[in-house]
């Protein structure tokens, strides 16, 4: 935890708290986000911290699971404060970040633009560039292509791998998405281009649905234009909760934690839950999708992809060589099919669920390391 004072545009100098968890050092340096928002608080970051070093261990990359952040409202602060906030923030957690210790990437309300500041922050201390201090930077501060879309098109691999497994078609597919920012966005265009039907599709004003199929293209210009889904013609108003009730195979929760609940879980009709968000599902609608019998896909694997490139990012930096985009999804995509490949055997190894399975394949790797580690002296 660190307190720092900032100087606001009007000349008041206020204190902000700030945080950074590392759950684990077993596996190599930490790896996790920054976010920025009123909510941020020591347990917050410990939870996701833990939240990370599961979603690394199953995928298998070098990382424990780290997080941090600012309690702040991004939302009142100028784009020089943001700076000042920044800049200080990572100068106070400095002793304990770097490129072979914890390794910050964005998360809510922090991007490329953050993410430089930080890069320049650290760099400035250690007297020369040191891009493999963060990840999630811009291409021309040693940040990599691809990884804007990461966390979507991780999504859509893995669905095409469990596809596989299930011998389904992705072609005729039909499909819902809660969330249509980023990562909805990428989903969307990319399972249409691979011949899915987008039957409904949600963001924070509401939502759509055609049976038929939307035309995705349509939606996307209509929020370039308007910046959000209200008012779309497209298709047939409906709630942002009303999208998680629409006929479909495959439901795609891709914007907030606890949407499907306990509340809710029974009026899904659906036969497979991807989850895109963190945590969109709870405990108590895990147990009732179960019994349902609709198979869920558990977010530490699907939603994998945005670390996995940030990895990439960090050997590219590592190496001071760099890989064009066909070679990033490439290794992103042999990456989330061997994790799921790890998750499928270890459900059948112990007949488990697969949000079950994905945490024994993470607890055993991280146990092992430990293990081997041992204790010293």
């Amino acid at each position: 935890m660190v307190n720092f004072p900032v100087r606001r545009d009007s000349g008041e100098v206020e204190m902000f708290t700030g945080y950074r968890v590392q759950h684990t050092l077993a596996m190599g340096p930490a790896k996790g986000g920054i976010r920025y928002a009123p909510g941020v608080s020591l347990g917050e970051c410990a939870a996701l911290s833990m939240w990370m070093s599961i979603k690394c261990a199953v995928v298998g990359l070098p990382f424990g699971g780290a997080k941090g952040g600012v309690r702040c409202d991004p939302n009142r602060l100028s784009a020089g404060e943001l700076e000042r906030i920044t800049r200080r923030y990572a100068t106070e957690i400095l002793p304990i970040i770097g490129p072979d210790r914890d390794i910050p990437a964005p998360d809510m309300a922090t991007g490329e633009r953050e993410m430089a500041w930080f890069m320049d922050t650290y760099s400035q201390q250690a007297g020369h560039g040191v891009p493999e201090s963060v990840t999630g930077k811009p291409v021309v501060l040693g940040g990599t292509v691809g990884r804007r879309a990461a966390t979507g098109l991780g999504v859509v691999f893995c669905m095409e791998a469990l596809f596989e497994r299930l011998d389904w078609s992705m072609d005729g597919c039909r499909v819902a998405i809660q969330g249509f920012g980023n990562v909805g966005t990428v989903v969307a265009r990319e399972l249409t281009r691979r011949g899915a039907s987008i039957v409904g599709l949600a963001d924070v004003t509401g939502g759509l649905l055609d049976p038929e199929g939307l035309d995705v293209e349509e939606v996307i210009a209509w929020v370039a234009e308007h910046r959000f889904l209200r008012g779309c013609p497209a298709g047939e108003a409906t709630t942002r909760q009303g999208v998680l009730r629409a006929s479909c195979d495959v439901l795609i929760p891709a914007a907030l934690e606890k949407q499907i609940t306990a509340e809710n879980a029974q009026q899904l009709e659906c036969r497979l839950v991807v989850e895109a968000a963190n945590g969109p599902t709870t405990p108590e609608a895990d147990r009732i999708l179960l019994e349902r019998g609709i198979m869920l896909l558990p977010d530490v694997v699907a939603n994998a992809g945005g670390v996995t490139v940030s990895y990439l990012e960090w050997v590219q930096d590592q190496q001071k060589y760099f890989w064009d985009a066909d070679t990033i999804a490439d290794r992103m995509r042999r990456q989330l099919h061997d994790a799921l490949g790890r998750v499928f055997d270890a459900a059948e190894r112990t007949a488990a669920d697969w949000r079950t399975a994905a945490q024994l394949v993470a607890l055993e790797r991280l146990v092992e390391a430990a293990r081997l580690r041992a204790i010293w002296p």
